[in-house]
Order: structure tokens, then C-alpha cells, then sequence
């Protein structure tokens, strides 16, 4: 990592050397914009409106439109006489309970790194602030710009967070915000019951971004020439309008047999819980014939086996034993002559 910014956490009397490394990045996959033809890249130039004539940076300098087309323009000059704490300087303010600072008014975060001989003070800052179970409000200028943001400890290390300002952060104004909406109690509690069975530890690791992944795909085989194929997706017909509770039961019935947990007993089955109570009977039956006839053939067989066994032996009483052979006669002796 690169460190995009160097100065000191001012906490009471003690200055802590750091430096600012950003903690986050993002995973897109950027384009160029090209010339379909050649893959030339497009460039932009930078020409003023009422000349025409192409603008280098030196030339340029920021305007603010006050409308009727007149702009008043500010040079650096106006810039620094701006009342703009140090440049390099973190300055904590106070520190209040994590839990009171709305997530919504976080925006960017960024690592500190003790600089030097500051490692110390660093790491005396970074466990007084994880025993004391708050969060440093501090005033920083980035870019330019003072703002607002937090210290806090993140895997031994401080991370600050750079914040909205309050009048930054819009107002919701959506009609049915005036609308006399009530909500049955049997309606909340199977929706509390949805929740519960559901309810689960956040693993991100757990979550990949699939249309990234996708998208390189394609562009890899591209770079390796292979003919990109993308399987047909069979669309979900709509569904229709259900009962909300009936909705509800169902919902909280597919989560618990997702994780392997009974349904609950009581209530009026749904369409769901009524086919997996037919199923599960129909096996039950089936299970219970099985034994039986395995039972009544076992014992059909030692019958079997014993007729077997006797027909022999009655035929060997019933069969009479074969006369002896009478003796052949003797052939006369032939007379002499």
C-alpha cells in the first residue's frame, strides 16, 4: 500500500506521527472507451465554450454558476485564506458511544500507521480507546476539505472514518410515509418468526459478487479466442397474489427446513407443510408393509420347508416293494440222440 497522506493525531498534548493508507478498494472491472474499428482510444479535449480554443490545466481555475449566466470565478489565492485547519493535522474532538454515530453518515475509511518514534503514544491511543468502548470524533482536512470522522480500532489497527456532514444526508418524503397503514399483531409476530428463522452470523466471505466474476470470464475468453457461450436463464413465471400470512407461514416453514429444523406444530397447514405431511405418510405406510411382509414370508417358509421335508417320507411308506423275480426256468437239457 501507498500512503496518500502524512501528519499527526492531536490527542490532548500528545502528537501521534501517521500516515494515511486507504482501507478500502474497489473490485470493478473499468473500461476504455474505444473506436469499435481499430480499439483506438477516445480521448477528450478540454476547450473552452466561448473561444473555443484547446485549455491546458495552468489555464484553468474553478468557477461557481450563480445562475442568469454569470460565474464568479476563485483562484488558489481565495483558497487559502479559507479558515482550513492544518493540512496535516487529526485533531480529536471528543469521544461518544459507537452505537450514537448513525452508519449512514460514514463514508470512506482509511488505515493509520504510526510514523517513527510514534509507535508508543500510537499504541497507548489505540487500547485506551478499545477499553474505553468508544469511538474519537475528530476534525481532519483531506483534499482540500475539512471533515468530520471517527477513530475507532479495527484488527489492531486505528481506522478512520471519514463522515457526511448532518445537512448532507436527505430527508425521505415518500406518500406512504402519510398514509394510516396498520399492521395486524398475528401479521408481526409471524413476520418476528420469518426473522428468527432466518437470523444467522454475517460471514462476508460468505458472499461473491457472481456478475464480476461473470464479466471476467468473458473478457479471459476473449484474450484466449474461445467462443463465449451464455446458457439460456428459464425466466420464473410471476407469481401471484397470496395472502400475506399464508405468505408469511410458508416462509417461515422453507427457512426452517433449509436448516434441517422441524415445523412447527399447531396452525393450519399451508400448501407446503400439506404436501410434505402426504409425502411423509405415504413413507410411513410404505415402510410399515414392508416389515410385514417380510414377517409373514419368514413365516411361511418353515411350513414350506416341512412339507417338503414329509412328502418324501409318505411316499416312501405308500410305495409297495417290487416282487422278487421268479427264476428263469431251466432250458431242458436237449436229448441225445
Amino acid at each position: 500500500m501507498r500512503a496518500i497522506w502524512k501528519g499527526a493525531v492531536s490527542f490532548g498534548l500528545v502528537s501521534i506521527g501517521v500516515k494515511l493508507y486507504s482501507a478500502t478498494e474497489e473490485k470493478d472491472i473499468r473500461f476504455h472507451q474505444v473506436h469499435r474499428e481499430d480499439g483506438g482510444r477516445i480521448r477528450y479535449k478540454r476547450t473552452c465554450q466561448v473561444c473555443g480554443e484547446e485549455v491546458t490545466y495552468d489555464d484553468i481555475a474553478k468557477g461557481y454558476d450563480i445562475g442568469g449566466g454569470e460565474m464568479v470565478i476563485l483562484t488558489d489565492e481565495d483558497f487559502a485564506e479559507l479558515p482550513l485547519s492544518s493540512s496535516r493535522a487529526i485533531d480529536v474532538l471528543e469521544f461518544v458511544p459507537a452505537e450514537q454515530v448513525d452508519p449512514i453518515l460514514y463514508n470512506k475509511a482509511y488505515f493509520l500507521e504510526p510514523e517513527g518514534t510514534a509507535t508508543k503514544p500510537y499504541v497507548l491511543l489505540r487500547d485506551a480507546l478499545a477499553d474505553s468502548e468508544r469511538v474519537a470524533i475528530v476534525k481532519v482536512a483531506l483534499r482540500q476539505r475539512e471533515q468530520l470522522a471517527t477513530l475507532r480500532v479495527r484488527e489492531g489497527v486505528l481506522l478512520l472514518n471519514t463522515m457526511l456532514w448532518p445537512d448532507e444526508i436527505r430527508r425521505p418524503d415518500f406518500g406512504f410515509l402519510d398514509e394510516d397503514l396498520k399492521v395486524r399483531p398475528p401479521e408481526l409476530a409471524m413476520a418476528s418468526s420469518l426473522i428468527d428463522s432466518m437470523a444467522g452470523e454475517f460471514e462476508p466471505d460468505a458472499f461473491t459478487d457472481d456478475y464480476r466474476a461473470a464479466l471476467q470470464e468473458v473478457i479471459d475468453a476473449k484474450v484466449e479466442g474461445r467462443e463465449v457461450v451464455q446458457p439460456e436463464e428459464v425466466e420464473e413465471a410471476p407469481a401471484a397474489a397470496v395472502d400475506l400470512m399464508a405468505a408469511l407461514k410458508a416462509s417461515v416453514e422453507r427457512a426452517r427446513s433449509a436448516r434441517g429444523e422441524a415445523p412447527a406444530g399447531g396452525g393450519e397447514p399451508t400448501p407446503i407443510s400439506a404436501a410434505r405431511s402426504a409425502q411423509k405418510k405415504a413413507a410411513e405406510k410404505k415402510a410399515a408393509k414392508a416389515p410385514a411382509r417380510k414377517t409373514a414370508e419368514k413365516k411361511a417358509a418353515p411350513k414350506k420347508a416341512a412339507a417338503r421335508k414329509a412328502a418324501p417320507k409318505k411316499a416312501a411308506e405308500g410305495e409297495k416293494k417290487p416282487a422278487a423275480k421268479k427264476a428263469a426256468p431251466k432250458k431242458a437239457a436237449r436229448k441225445t440222440a
